[in-house]
């Protein structure tokens, strides 16, 4: 009895407290800066313009700072899965931009972060909602959070619905499945408490040692501006920001090598237009994203994050980009630590936020950037007018993103239906097998008979991993379905599945073995032995080769593009017994697979397919799945002929002939050329019309083509239109992609394919730099591939 006179002081505050805390939120409108009445910022009957401008005026610059850095979720920077007092004592305590991978339970070899508010989905959604209270109710002016997450193929959280890798997803040339899977992402996001996913990346992928081709969606430029387009509307039509990967002139880094320094791309200005800017200006324009990250690379000598001519002059001058700025990891710290275009790293801080960066992102605790600028801040080196134009972006997005009218998921409990739906495995599965690319089939040894092969060998280091299902940018915790036990599944007591490893990925002294060959040991003779023996007693060999997660992806760049390790040695040993081999590849990107080529019947592109990988392409093979996907980047012969890509210029990949060449020194032609891919029927093309003939420079063109499906088989095809430019002014490509459309069709179908050809997809950058038209005659290629050209018609601009 004696304690309860100290009990009711106690008590009497936290009803205080709650009783404060709930009268922050009010019909229509919330107390964020708990001052008891609707200011400007917190109406949502204002503009959105008026209420950045109300709140910007009642920030400190502490809040302001605040509002400029990125703190990391929890084990990666963040200490603490929940609030916890100390908190109060964080540099947080006046707010933050944003919380990147909170509590999503990644499990990727590279970056771990268990947690237990992952799953089920709900219990994220109240975890984030519970942050997000702390952030609203504990801070001063009670700002929002921006709740970013990584989502290239699929969301990266935990048992999210997965997609294929980017490069498959480039494969499927599917502007309607992109869009799809857009939605998925952004409502699973939505559903979980994120309001900002960092997807799609646009680089395109033109040196192929690189070892983020993985990750882009091919090489062309107007391939990746049409399907990025509609995976950024996808995502932001759910009510979620689209953040665009990464700007700019990243993927190109000098001799494909990626790592340390990340720099030194040689590209021309005029090439780095139309290839490098073209899908993120388009992008921009067309979607409207409320995100791009800037690219920790430079570009003619200049560190882009630290570069006012990319984050102000192109990005929102030109391109007219209203959101705001993220730096990739260590995009700010460079400038000082690897391009030393800054004395020291408080000079990188002041030259990025001059630039146009608005938010710094590193796996560092945030006022390592903060307490910097506020240095520089009070040392005048940076204007307050440069700092209030900073914040205002970052407000407006969290306004737009409606984070001041509903800050908090409304339904937390809805996550677990709306997250890895019925629906949206579905989809993922649709675009795993539309991914599928058939490079050879020599006399029709695919589709496999069910009733004719009863003895089957499935071998190869790929056969039984699951690495290359789960990435560091997508969904964790799905179970996998290695291509052993898909083929295991699929074909069931119809037939009798062994399986022999045959070869591990790499051999003891991989990489160096691509230059300096070392015999067999025993243990790896013997291996391909036990796979021979096994070959010769069945009826197909199914062999699964090509690399895993540790040997494509960030950082894990190749000097040589042949099968890793002992690989080849394994189907030169099988093909030798004389059985059917069909050879599936498992890889991210293309690789220079010549001798398997010539020699192996049947070949098909698997690129890193999703969990479902061993069911897609079990169904594949059996001709359950009639593959239709395309590649999206060209296949070298060799590593000797990079760069090589389309679209090229004239006559910069031509063949040894010609007034100006002659002999035979080098190997010519690609392996498989971009567009390139085989299917288990036919299809043929008619009746190419372009209206109007004529037209001025300002008019579009309309083209339409007949497909029909010859064979006996339903199938894809993916009709794409080429366009040349006869005569112009500068040196342009000798033909480029301008249109494509995937269509479905049943045996002896036909349809008409209709295309759209904008001013914008005729004009080229004129010698003063300026996008033009220019008059002249425009040839219209259709084609089964950009080499495979079946129906040419010419129009005239005037």
């Amino acid at each position: 009895m004696r304690k309860l006179p100290l009990l009711f002081p106690v008590l009497l505050l936290s009803l205080s407290v709650s009783a404060q805390q709930k009268s922050i939120y009010h019909k229509g409108w919330i107390d964020f800066n708990k001052n008891g009445k609707m200011d400007v910022f917190e109406d949502p009957s204002q503009t959105v313009d008026k209420r950045v401008a109300d709140l910007l005026s009642q920030m400190t610059v502490e809040e302001k700072t605040c509002q400029m850095a990125t703190l990391y979720g929890y084990k990666r920077v963040l200490k603490d899965e929940m609030p916890v007092p100390g908190w109060k004592n964080e540099i947080w305590k006046d707010g933050i931009a944003n919380i990147d991978e909170e509590l999503n339970n990644l499990a990727s070899h590279t970056d771990y972060a268990a947690t237990q508010y992952s799953y089920p989905f709900s219990k994220h959604a109240s975890a984030i909602n519970t942050i997000q209270k702390w952030f609203v109710e504990e801070t001063r002016m009670g700002i929002p959070v921006d709740f970013t997450n990584e989502g290239i193929h699929g969301l990266n959280h935990d048992r999210a619905t997965p997609l294929p890798a980017p490069i498959n997803i480039g494969s499927t040339w599917d502007k309607e499945l992109v869009r799809e899977a857009g939605q998925t992402v952004g409502r699973e996001a939505k559903a979980l408490g994120y309001t900002n996913v960092y997807a799609p990346i646009l680089d395109p992928a033109r040196d192929q040692r690189w070892g983020r081709v993985v990750e882009c969606y091919g090489e062309n430029p107007f391939l990746i501006a049409e399907l990025g387009k509609q995976m950024t509307l996808g995502i932001q039509e759910e009510g979620v920001a689209s953040t665009l990967k990464h700007f700019a002139v990243y993927s190109v880094p000098k001799g494909g090598r990626d790592g340390g320094a990340r720099t030194d791309p040689h590209v021309a200005p005029r090439e780095m237009y139309q290839i490098y800017l073209y899908p993120f200006r388009r992008v921009i324009q067309e979607a409207h994203p409320m995100g791009v990250m800037s690219s920790y690379n430079d570009w003619d000598g200049v560190p882009i994050t630290g570069s006012y001519y990319f984050l102000t002059e192109l990005l929102r001058q030109k391109f007219g980009f209203t959101g705001y700025v993220v730096s990739d990891s260590e995009a700010v710290e460079y400038i000082y630590s690897k391009h030393h275009v800054a004395a020291d790293y408080k000079d990188a801080v002041r030259q990025a936020v001059e630039a146009g960066l608005n938010v710094r992102t590193n796996f560092t605790m945030p006022q390592t950037f903060i307490l910097p600028l506020r240095e520089d801040i009070k040392e005048n080196r940076i204007s307050m007018k440069v700092i209030d134009s900073r914040v205002a972006d970052v407000l407006r997005v969290k306004f737009r993103l409606g984070l001041f009218d509903d800050p908090y998921v409304k339904d937390p409990k809805a996550a677990d239906k709306i997250v890895h739906s019925d629906a949206a495995l579905k989809m993922s599965l649709k675009m795993n097998r539309e991914s599928m690319v058939l490079l050879k089939n020599e006399n029709n040894l695919l589709p496999l008979d069910k009733n004719k092969f009863k003895n089957i060998l499935v071998t190869g280091p790929l056969a039984a991993d699951k690495s290359y299902a789960t990435s560091r940018y997508g969904p964790s915790h799905n179970p996998v379905t290695t291509v052993l036990d898909g083929l295991k599944n699929y074909v069931g007591n119809n037939a009798t599945v062994s399986y022999a490893k045959g070869c591990n990925i790499v051999d003891a002294t991989w990489p160096e073995s691509e230059i300096i060959e070392t015999p067999l040991t025993d243990a790896e003779q013997a291996q391909i032995d036990s796979a021979v023996a096994k070959a010769k007693l069945a009826d197909v060999v199914i062999a699964v080769v090509g690399e895993d997660v540790d040997r494509v992806g960030e950082s894990l760049s190749r000097t040589g593009l042949n099968l890793p390790g002992r690989q080849l040695k394994l189907i030169q040993a099988l093909q030798a017994t004389g059985k059917p081999v069909v050879m599936v590849m498992i890889n991210g990107q293309p690789l220079t697979v010549n001798w398997e080529n010539k020699y192996v019947p049947a070949i098909l592109e698997a690129w890193f397919p999703g969990p479902e990988s061993g069911q897609v392409i079990a169904e594949t093979l059996f001709g359950d799945n009639n593959p239709g996907g395309k590649l999206s980047i060209t296949f070298p012969k060799t590593t000797g002929q990079l760069l090589y890509n389309f679209p090229f210029k004239p006559a910069s990949q031509s063949d040894q002939g010609g007034p100006n060449s002659w002999g035979k020194t080098r190997i010519k032609g690609a392996l498989y050329p971009f567009g390139y891919g085989l299917s288990y029927t036919t299809f043929e093309y008619s009746n190419l019309q372009v209206s109007p003939e004529k037209e001025n420079s300002q008019g579009d063109i309309t083209v339409t083509v007949d497909v029909t499906n010859t064979g006996k088989r339903n199938g894809d095809d993916v009709v794409q239109l080429y366009l040349k430019d006869d005569v112009s002014s500068v040196t342009t490509y000798e033909y480029d992609l301008r249109g494509f459309e995937r269509v479905n069709l049943n045996p002896g179908e036909k349809k008409t394919v209709h295309f759209t050809l904008h001013p914008d997809d005729l004009a080229l950058l004129d010698k003063n730099m300026n996008w033009t038209v220019e008059p002249g005659t425009f040839q219209v290629w259709i084609g089964l591939s950009s080499q495979d050209i079946k129906l040419k018609k010419t129009f005239t601009v005037e």
